[in-house]
């Protein structure tokens, strides 16, 4: 098999377009922060319904591709090339990251004491929305913005015979020619831009979390230095896992970054106030089925509260905008499946995931902070999430063992994402990748040198705020590319499978 060979259009003016607009963001990051802030308000107040519909309309076409005759549509020829348990552990580590490892202690904690629907804060009634709108924001709506993507891209690589891992192709049946000239490139540049600045959003949230932990560990005072230790460990851990590849590298991470998930899990869920946890979760979770219809098309036009606006608005574009990825990425490992496979275990398993670490972390969080055990919410107004994340760890029996264990799942979670964010930059600046072939190991590397190199100096900088700010401002086109995929989707069953 040849060599995959990279696109050099892509892959340089992705370079210039990162550092240029990286170095532009932070020298104004005085003028540009409230700048983006405006626009981010803007997306979230003013297309506030179009991500409500945009969200729950993927949902209902999803459903209805798995059970139509669609959803017998095979992904390539074969048995699947990943067992189950890896294939669903690699999508699952991807999509969601140290992400759910601080919102699943610390959502929680922000619903009950600012609660939605005009209730009263830090009563009771607050307390029994706080982890329903935590499963809501976790669960099968934000799983419908990562799966839809992953169906029209493997769609496109596995049935269309298309050899390339790229949004640009996988719009190419609602834009014909012009994917293929100076339109698809500008969409993939869009797309890898997306990517590192959501991967700054994983980052932002996971490196200070794991360094309060060390510091806790070790008595250390939080620092650059200490943040720029964590990121050069990361660094290292999740380059070797993709120079190793898919099945050596990434796979193998991301079912250790599980067993250690679960493992964690059990031990709090034993640990903790067990009855608490699971008649909360169940109260929780029969609140968030019976309300999902409201919660799916919440905008508070009356009120104006702004709940709506800066929770779940700004979470559906923060998923759309890193979507492209997850598209890209779970399309990759599912040779093999049907589309009724792919769908329903990315809404299922993902969601699961999302809510088994909701149930355990969120139901111990809010049980320390309603028997007056820790001022949880005290600590994360003073003192910030990290410090609360520390607090809540030291409340748990042998807590010294627990600290050290966190921050290894941190850690690992973290690589995880980011080696197979690397495996997608450098398939998206490929030119052909056929079933089969990967992006070459020297490709690789240079993209994750290149996010370490950025992270390492947005955090010396101070710039990383602004990076983040600036990839939830890209959902706008990111949203474009929904429609389209949509179109091209639809054109494609219609071309291949006609009544």
């Amino acid at each position: 098999m040849k060599k995959a060979r990279i696109d050099s259009t892509i892959f340089w003016a992705s370079i210039v377009v990162i550092v240029a607009v990286t170095v532009l963001l932070v020298l104004n990051k005085s003028t540009a922060q409230p700048i983006l802030d405006n626009v981010m308000t803007a997306i979230t107040y003013k297309m506030d319904w179009a991500f409500q519909f945009l969200t729950i309309g993927l949902f209902i076409l999803l459903i209805w591709l798995a059970f139509s005759r669609y959803g017998a549509i095979k992904l390539g020829d074969g048995k699947p090339e990943f067992s189950t348990f890896s294939w669903g552990t690699m999508l699952f580590t991807a999509g969601m990251g140290t992400s759910i490892m601080y919102w699943s202690m610390m959502e929680p904690l922000y619903y009950f004491t600012g609660p939605p629907f005009g209730i009263e804060p830090e009563s009771n009634e607050a307390a029994e929305w706080a982890l329903t709108y935590g499963l809501f924001h976790w669960g099968i709506s934000a799983w419908s913005l990562y799966a839809f993507p992953t169906v029209v891209i493997a769609y496109s690589y596995f049935i269309k015979k298309r050899p390339s891992l790229k949004m640009s192709v996988a719009l190419s049946g609602a834009l014909g020619k012009y994917a293929d000239g100076w339109v698809g490139k500008l969409i993939d540049i869009l797309v890898i831009w997306s990517l590192v600045g959501g991967l700054g959003t994983s980052l932002g949230l996971g490196v200070p979390m794991v360094s309060a932990e060390v510091g806790a560990i070790f008595g250390l005072e939080q620092s650059l230095t200490l943040d720029a230790i964590i990121v050069i460990c990361i660094t290292i851990i999740y380059s070797a896992s993709a120079y190793l590849g898919l099945h050596k590298g990434i796979r193998r991470l991301s079912d250790l970054n599980v067993y250690l998930a679960l493992a964690l899990a059990i031990f709090v869920f034993i640990a903790g106030p067990t009855l608490f946890i699971l008649t909360y979760f169940t109260n929780s979770f029969g609140m968030m089925i019976q309300n999902f219809a409201m919660m799916s098309f919440y905008t508070d036009p009356i009120s104006q509260g702004g709940f709506p606006q800066g929770w779940t608005v700004f979470y559906w574009a923060w998923f759309a905008a890193t979507a492209p990825f997850m598209g890209l990425f779970v399309a990759r490992i599912s040779k093999g499946r049907t589309l009724r496979q792919l769908i329903t275990h990315m809404l299922l398993w993902g969601s699961i995931g999302g809510w088994l670490y909701f149930m355990v972390f969120g139901g111990y969080t809010m049980n320390l902070q309603l028997e007056n055990i820790v001022p949880v919410k005290d600590i994360l107004a003073d003192s910030g999430g990290p410090a609360a994340v520390v607090a809540i760890l030291q409340s748990l029996p042998l807590s010294a063992i627990v600290l050290v264990f966190f921050v290894v799942l941190a850690v690992i979670f973290l690589s995880t994402s980011m080696d197979s964010a690397t495996y997608i930059l450098s398939a998206i600046a490929t030119k052909e990748l056929n079933e089969g072939q990967e992006p070459a190991r020297w490709h690789r590397m240079v993209w994750g040198i290149i996010l370490a190199a950025i992270s390492l100096s947005l955090l010396l900088i101070g710039g990383l705020r602004v990076i983040q700010t600036s990839a939830v401002v890209v959902s706008i086109p990111i949203y474009v590319f929904y429609l389209l995929l949509i179109v091209s989707l639809l054109k494609w069953l219609k071309q291949d499978f006609p009544k």
